[in-house]
């Protein structure tokens, strides 16, 4: 005898698949706030005013997942928060570097790159802008 219908193992991996993709959809913003640290910012949010950024060194924006850093006088940079040898948060900026204290990775300000291992990666850079006194994602 032939079926022409689905059988129960095509339903319930439909279903399996159904409940799946519903689960992700939820758990990118836990609480379901906007301040959730597990959602990045958005293109055009504002970061900071350019003097709250000091010259040689820069800011942490831990819920937007983003360093700004000003290497010299009016010069921005923004990169990734996330270290690239075992992806902690980086803790502070200090001495010219953005430095990760969970096992001691070192980066440029100016660039990402690694200053101190063990890191092997840059830091991913992120794109601002900077109109006026406003620094904002691009």
């Amino acid at each position: 005898m032939t079926t022409h219908g689905p059988t129960r193992r095509t339903v319930l991996l439909a279903t399996g698949a159904a409940a799946f993709t519903v689960g992700c959809g939820e758990y990118g913003n836990e609480g379901g706030d906007s301040g959730s640290d597990t959602v990045e910012a958005s293109a055009g949010q504002e970061l900071a005013k350019t003097s709250e950024i000091p010259v040689g060194g820069g800011t942490i924006f831990k819920d937007e997942k983003v360093v700004v850093t000003q290497p010299k006088e009016g010069e921005f940079k923004a990169f990734t928060n996330i270290c690239t040898h075992q992806q902690c948060p980086v803790a502070n900026v200090d001495g010219g570097t953005i430095n990760c204290t969970c096992h001691g990775s070192k980066f440029s300000i100016t660039d990402g790159s690694v200053e101190n291992p063990p890191a092997t990666q840059p830091l991913a850079e992120k794109k601002i802008t900077v109109q006026g006194d406003s620094i904002r994602l691009a």
